[in-house]
């Protein structure tokens, strides 16, 4: 149906705008919903704070789709953007380097396990999960091992929304009504962990490792690659794993020999606390995927990092067409990889000073104090600054509420009107927040959320 558009004006400005439902077709919005909500448009933003266009202010509590690291118009990540602005915005990578995304490539390599030694630059998550998976085919191709074609991914996996990417993620919301157009892949049940008082049983994998281990015993002469997100299933609602799962998968694939892709796309650059997973790990997978925070939530930018086995299976003369045909526009765009280095510094000291450690376990605490046994709570999962509350009729019987009455969405919208930003995974709300959040934001967030809930679930 037609959706009737009224012409406003910005009073503070004087410019003429009309609400985005005219033209726009947002991500993952149903947007004849989206049309009965009042419009918001962002104009500016601060640390972890943004303002419309109407000067309403808002913290940002998704940190903007799980990108911001530092906040927003942080000063020096906005100078370096303007220094790399005044010499050049964009130069192709195909066959041409520049000092930016040269000087990026090695400190990617400085931070990330030993087993990683080179760089294939791309501009989003997805991206960089479909050059894992194909490197990864291309790999077993040239070495002869022509059988290896399979892929083992986790049930209720996110990958991305390419068609690589929806093959080894396991979401039927998402992805199911594509599966005709996808690939085949083989699956293991996800760890079953519950978080009691900001702890996960580290017995909770047995099932998941089992099954895995049996699936690779049978089956590693077919299996080119096991890829899954370590610690945290981000858009699954933040399924959380024990530490040591990763470890334990890891050793299974280097006994069957088959790759470990590991998308740190969400959980990389702090969110979780360490710079990497990996690294933190001492894990050393064949391939790693990064992007979201790689820039701060600046540019978009992402990476795929391969061994030197990898990379040296695929040297041979140009005839022989071992190369890889694969690239992006703006693969390792100068921008972006500028603002990256100074993002990746910044972190570095924040989590050098301890600093980011106390925000962490004022937010993990806050968020068990604010939510543990609410009446509207099932389950508070949370590591690092990423939970995830799942909301429930009541405590009693924490069986899921219809989606006709969109719960979460319903409560997302309570929070705005408190000046709280948050975005809902079905009646999964969660609360993402830039990394440095301080201590009174962490309690505004908190408290509004809670507020919210008990507005909108009063009945």
């Amino acid at each position: 149906m037609p959706i009737h558009i009224q012409e406003n004006t910005d009073s503070a400005k004087g410019d003429a705008w009309r609400p985005d439902t005219s033209t726009s077709w947002h991500p993952f919005t149903q947007m004849k919903e989206l049309a009965a909500m009042p419009n918001v448009f962002v104009e500016r933003g601060m640390g972890c704070w943004l303002v419309d266009i109407q000067g309403r202010r808002y913290l940002d509590g998704c940190a903007s789709t799980w990108t911001n690291v530092h906040g927003h118009a942080h000063p020096e990540l906005n100078a370096v953007v303007e220094e790399q602005l005044g010499k050049i915005a964009h130069s192709t990578y195909l066959g041409l380097a520049h000092k930016p995304g040269n000087r990026l490539e090695h400190k990617l390599v400085e931070i990330t396990p030993p087993s990683l030694s080179r760089v294939f630059f791309s501009d989003n998550g997805s991206s960089s999960v479909e050059i894992a998976l194909k490197l990864s085919f291309q790999y077993w191709q040239l070495s002869g091992r022509t059988g290896k074609t399979n892929v083992i991914a986790m049930n209720e996996a996110y990958h991305g929304d390419t068609f690589g990417a929806m093959s080894v993620g396991g979401s039927e919301i998402f992805h199911g009504r594509f599966q005709h157009w996808c690939f085949p892949v083989t699956r293991f049940p996800r760890p079953s962990c519950r978080e009691v008082a900001g702890e996960v049983n580290e017995a909770c994998d047995t099932e998941s490792l089992e099954v895995l281990s049996v699936l690779l015993d049978e089956n590693a002469d077919q299996t080119a690659a096991v890829i899954l997100e370590p610690w945290v299933q981000g858009a699954a609602g933040m399924q959380l794993q024990p530490k040591g799962f990763l470890k334990r998968v890891a050793d299974l694939c280097r006994e069957h020999g088959v790759h470990l892709i590991l998308d740190e796309v969400f959980t990389g650059f702090g969110r979780l606390g360490p710079v990497l997973v990996c690294t933190e790990t001492g894990v050393n997978p064949d391939f790693l995927c990064i992007a979201k925070g790689l820039t701060a939530g600046y540019m978009p930018l992402a990476a795929t990092l391969a061994t030197e086995e990898i990379f040296e299976a695929f040297l041979g003369d140009f005839q022989d067409l071992r190369h890889f045909f694969h690239g992006h526009t703006f693969t390792a765009n100068p921008l972006g990889a500028a603002v990256s280095l100074k993002s990746i510094e910044l972190l570095e000291e924040m989590i050098r000073t301890g600093e980011y450690r106390k925000r962490m376990d004022f937010f993990g605490q806050t968020v068990q104090d604010t939510f543990t046994g609410h009446r509207n709570v099932a389950e508070v999962r949370q590591r690092g600054f990423a939970c995830a509350l799942d909301l429930c009729p009541s405590g009693q019987s924490p069986e899921p509420f219809s989606p006709a009455h969109r719960v979460g969405m319903k409560v997302c919208l309570r929070a705005r009107d408190l000046g709280l930003l948050l975005r809902p995974i079905g009646d999964t709300l969660l609360l993402v927040p830039p990394l440095i959040i301080n201590e009174e934001e962490i309690d505004f967030l908190c408290s509004k959320a809670l507020q919210a809930i008990n507005d909108t679930l009063s009945d």
